[in-house]
């Protein structure tokens, strides 16, 4: 019989990104098949222009954000996910009043990331 791999709990506290709130989770280091980024940022904050060599699919939390895929512009508020495929240069922007919490979820168990800015 195949032994299922243990379950991991991993707290906020062991994966900050910067001096803030926000989070990097690395599927390879807790044994997951998928990576993300938890984001919270203030109205005019955001990311550089950059892709992956795998999709990547954004569930906004709170707030309201601006996603610039390839040459398309998407408007998204809190509970709508946006999605980018492989290759595709993106960025987003928190374009509302208040905070934006934000999920950023990669097809991947380790971030691979080309940045253009």
């Amino acid at each position: 019989m195949k032994t299922l791999a243990e379950p991991t709990r991993v707290r906020a506290a062991e994966i900050p990104l910067g001096t803030g709130s926000s989070r990097r989770f690395e599927g390879r280091d807790h044994g997951a098949a998928v990576s993300y980024f938890y984001i919270d940022n203030q109205p005019g904050q955001g990311s550089g222009l950059h892709w992956h060599p795998y999709p990547e699919t954004w569930v906004l939390l709170e707030g309201e954000a601006t996603f610039q895929v390839d040459d398309q512009l998407i408007r998204a508020a809190a509970g709508d996910t946006v999605t980018g495929p492989a290759f595709v240069p993106h960025r987003y922007t928190n374009t509302g009043t208040g905070a934006m919490r934000l999920i950023c979820i990669h097809a991947s168990s380790v971030m691979i990331q080309t940045d253009l800015d």
